[in-house]
């Protein structure tokens, strides 16, 4: 897939002003979740590897990693059936994979998550908690207990970010902060290294790489250029990005000799992003690495409505669904309100990952949870009202509509049945407990999935559905695994496919000649 938007296509005789060659076996691009991990393969597998950041430091380490048959789900009796979990991963997708690439990640997902908790969490008292209640009541929206938490106690997470990077650095890689990469350079067919530049002086720098470059750098959240380009619904959709780093320069580097990439777009959006009252959508597009505003009671199934005050959904979706969803109706953001009991009601629901109460939840209680939800009415991004009639003011929603939506709402919890939508009946709550609350949401973009197309090999591919030499990629610049939402019921896949993938690639490129 080509694109409008060019980076410089590298020529021998232009001038970059080179200050200084560098020669490697393998140059690694990116150190996130699959930069890391491909580094640490390929040198234990003996070959020299340069590791190149464009920050100044290493990128988050997912604490929550997916995986089949791991040594902790073993441990703790867990047994998934890989058959039914890449069938609901394709069909999730609408089968716009390459579904064998998802059989690729199963078949070897537990050897990345194994290495990860030998080498890097058990020397330092840590382990993998495996997760195993991953059930939900609505068959559509089946979930699968693939998701092993980073922990040392079974209670908080364990962050090990600092000791991957050492453990790296012990294997002999060598990590080169704020270098960033412009180019690749390809020759004869075949690549051979990459133009990369000096954030901080600019300079430019050739690495010669013997035995190739693997891309891992994190799709192009961060590039509104090309979201608008490649994907013009998550600006629409999305105020915030949670991934500044990631400006799509791994993609566009293998796009400008000739590598194709996904045709859709695939991403992962949360629906946590908290806006103030009559923000438009078009006004607001928040870069952050701080998840400034993020609002974790908004993943729960509460009550939500349009702009216009009406209920338009099921709430009892996966976290990208209601955004999906907002944007069909006006204005493309909604609205979510609630009563005084949503701390009680946070335990029925039940919610699954990162959005649930209770470890590997980020809200450890009920409690927890209602004075993370309070601490937005103090920043006004939270309303709070005594009467419905003041709630409808403060929100900027019409009085009759949001009346008449409550009134429903109330009625159908009465039933226990939802007939508007279809929610779960332990998941309909009634609103009748002032104060009453409110807020106007949109989603979060995380990060994007659409990336180059590979083959089992981790090779990137050219028009012609063939590999180029010596060019990898893992990670989000990797793709035929997504296609339109994440599958968030599958807890930690996009962790695991980075990692899993970015060990292959560090593997293959360890063996070239």
């Amino acid at each position: 897939m080509g694109s409008k938007i060019k980076f410089s296509t590298y020529n021998k005789s232009q001038n970059y002003d080179i200050k200084e060659i560098i020669n490697t076996g393998i140059l690694v691009v990116g150190a996130g979740n699959a930069g890391m991990m491909a580094a640490a393969a390929a040198a234990e597998d003996g070959a020299e590897i340069l590791l190149i950041e464009k920050e100044a430091t290493i990128n988050l380490m997912r604490l929550s990693i997916g995986g089949v048959d791991t040594n902790a789900q073993k441990r703790a009796g867990i047994k998934i059936n890989k058959y039914d979990l890449v069938e609901y991963l394709a069909a999730f997708a609408q089968h716009n994979v390459d579904e064998g690439l998802i059989y690729h990640w199963v078949n070897n997902s537990a050897e990345a998550v194994n290495w990860l908790e030998d080498n890097i969490l058990e020397p330092h008292g840590a382990h993998l908690r495996p997760e195993p209640d991953a059930s939900v009541s609505n068959p559509i929206y089946k979930a699968f207990p693939t998701q092993n938490d980073a922990t040392a106690d079974d209670k908080t997470f364990a962050s090990y970010g600092k000791w991957f990077q050492a453990k790296v650095e012990e294997l002999g890689v060598k990590l080169q902060f704020n270098t960033g990469l412009v180019e690749l350079i390809k020759e004869n067919g075949e690549v051979t290294g990459a133009i990369v530049e000096d954030t901080k002086t600019n300079e430019y720098f050739r690495i010669n790489a013997s035995k190739g470059v693997i891309l891992c750098t994190g799709g192009y959240s961060a590039n509104k250029e090309l979201l608008s380009e490649w994907n013009p619904l998550a600006l629409k959709k999305n105020i915030f990005n949670d991934s500044p780093r990631n400006d799509g320069a791994g993609i566009m580097s293998a796009l400008n000799i000739g590598a194709i990439k996904d045709e859709m777009p695939a991403g992962c959006v949360f629906d946590r992003g908290l806006a103030p009252v009559g923000t438009k959508t078009e006004e607001m597009y928040v870069q952050t690495d701080r998840y400034a505003d993020w609002l974790w009671l908004a993943s729960h199934p509460l009550l939500k409505v349009n702009l216009r005050g009406e209920r338009f959904a099921n709430e009892s979706t996966p976290y990208e669904f209601i955004v999906n969803a907002a944007s069909k109706q006006p204005g493309y953001l909604y609205a979510m309100i609630w009563d005084a009991d949503f701390g009680k009601y946070a335990a029925q629901f039940h919610t699954l990952g990162c959005a649930r109460v209770g470890f590997p939840g980020y809200m450890a209680s009920a409690e927890k949870l209602v004075e993370d939800t309070e601490q937005y009415v103090a920043k006004g991004l939270i309303v709070k009202a005594d009467t419905l009639e003041e709630l409808a003011e403060k929100m900027q929603l019409p009085l009759d509509n949001l009346k008449k939506t409550v009134a429903r709402t109330n009625e159908l919890a009465a039933k226990g049945v939802d007939e508007d939508f279809g929610k779960e009946a332990y998941r309909l709550t009634p609103m009748k407990k002032a104060p009453y609350y409110g807020c106007t949401l949109g989603g979060r973009l995380l990060c994007t999935f659409d990336g180059l197309r590979i083959n089992k090999k981790m090779e990137v591919l050219n028009k012609k559905y063939e590999p180029i030499k010596h060019l990898y990629a893992a990670g989000n610049d990797s793709g035929g695994f997504f296609c339109g939402s994440y599958p968030d019921r599958v807890p930690g896949t996009a962790a695991s496919h980075a990692q899993t993938f970015g060990r292959l690639a560090g593997k293959q490129a360890a063996h070239n000649d």
